[in-house]
């Protein structure tokens, strides 16, 4: 099949798991034999981080990437996010649109793409036409449900809370632009019931099927693991350093945790604050941005990888990532977090201090429940979250849109 997709963020031009999903289904996909090409738009990253990307990726032969650039800069991606349109983007995506017939257009992220992409056609041809919910942009213009930068959203009110984010407000929004697009799509699908649901309860017109994330194999990450990166025992956080994520909720904690240490690994916007915050605990190291190799060693012995994010996630990708090395879980009880958890029964959620507490203590004082659990969601991850898993998945939903194609 040729495969085309489409999105805002792809590595090493990303700050988070959604472009990493789109890079590793890519190359899941070049593997089985498949044409993929990606268009994402550098000009969006460097708004928001104008260095080049600390970390490099490999690129894969039969995986074309695609770089939107203007030499507009900043001011193409600010004109889409006003106009929900491409705009000085548009002629180099309809060059790769007509460049091909495609069998398959998957958008993800086109948050600095514009909602009119969706309605774009190739020259040739009738693709199915997919969209992933890697995020809550359909329903929210700050992207993820965290209301007045203070809370998770209880209830809509969207024009107050982007104001307050100091972010332009999108005129679009309220024209009935997005509902027109997204007739254009063949199946809208997340990788959560939760996220699902969230789409539905906040008024989206198109239902949402689902689609969970996966991780590519990891059997020599945990068969034959590179050397352990900390003497001492350890949890550990991957992600971005930003306020959502929750992070600055568990360093107070770590005061009564004296036997484990807290290493963490991402880089982001609120990690100034972070590291200030953890200063007087020694326990408590900041590895900034790691690679994929470094992080499996990270993963595979760590006691638990610990996930306290704040808002809504639309899936929990770390917690996969380290059941992928038989490590189990510690997750805030807030949105897609326990559905993975309890999915896979690969470790618990808290949902208050003492609760965290009590899971750290567990998992670093009694080995066995810590293999156990780490084996739940190792067989979890086989069963529902691999590569071969995820491709089961992908082609049905494929397969079941050509079907009701007219």
């Amino acid at each position: 099949m040729n495969i085309l997709h489409l999105t805002t963020f792809y590595p090493p031009y990303s700050f988070g798991g959604d472009a990493m999903y789109i890079y590793r289904l890519s190359h899941m996909l070049g593997d089985a034999g498949h044409h993929v090409e990606v268009v994402h738009c550098v000009d969006s990253y460097h708004l928001l981080h104008p260095p080049q990307p600390p970390t490099q990726f490999d690129e894969h032969p039969a995986v074309i990437r695609h770089q939107l650039r203007s030499g507009a800069g900043w001011l193409s991606p600010l004109l889409t996010h006003q106009l929900g349109s491409p705009l000085l983007k548009r002629n180099k995506i309809d060059e790769v649109l007509d460049s091909r017939p495609w069998d398959v257009i998957h958008f993800h992220n086109i948050s600095l793409l514009g909602p009119s992409t969706l309605r774009l056609q190739p020259a040739e041809g009738r693709p199915v036409k997919l969209y992933t919910t890697h995020e809550h942009w359909l329903v929210c213009p700050t992207h993820v449900l965290w209301k007045f930068d203070s809370r998770p959203c209880e209830k809509p009110e969207c024009l107050q809370c982007v104001l307050r984010a100091k972010r332009p407000p999108q005129l679009w929004r309220y024209t009935g632009l997005l509902d027109r697009c997204a007739r254009h799509i063949d199946a809208f699908v997340s990788p959560s019931r939760f996220t699902s649901r969230m789409h539905a309860e906040r008024g989206f017109s198109r239902p949402v099927g689902v689609l969970p994330y996966f991780i590519p194999p990891s059997d020599d990450d945990w068969r034959r693991p590179a050397p352990r990166p900390h003497e001492r025992p350890y949890f550990l956080f991957v992600g971005r350093l930003e306020k959502i994520k929750g992070l600055q909720t568990v360093i107070p904690l770590w005061n009564r945790l004296p036997d484990c240490d807290l290493l963490v690994a991402g880089a982001g916007a609120y990690g100034g604050e972070l590291r200030t915050m953890a200063a007087s605990n020694p326990r408590i190291r900041f590895l900034g941005a790691q690679s994929q190799a470094s992080l499996g060693a990270l993963y595979y012995h760590a006691l638990g990888v610990i996930a306290p994010s704040i808002t809504y996630e639309t899936f929990g990708l770390t917690l996969i990532e380290g059941f992928a090395r038989k490590t189990p879980a510690i997750a805030h009880d807030l949105g897609a977090l326990k559905e993975v958890v309890e999915e896979s029964g690969g470790g618990f959620t808290y949902r208050t201090d003492d609760e965290f507490i009590a899971a750290a203590r567990r998992l670093a004082e009694a080995p066995d429940v810590r293999r156990a659990l780490g084996m739940k969601g190792y067989d979890r991850f086989v069963e529902q979250w691999s590569p071969g898993a995820h491709l089961r998945m992908y082609y049905d939903l494929i397969e079941t849109c050509r079907r009701n194609i007219p």
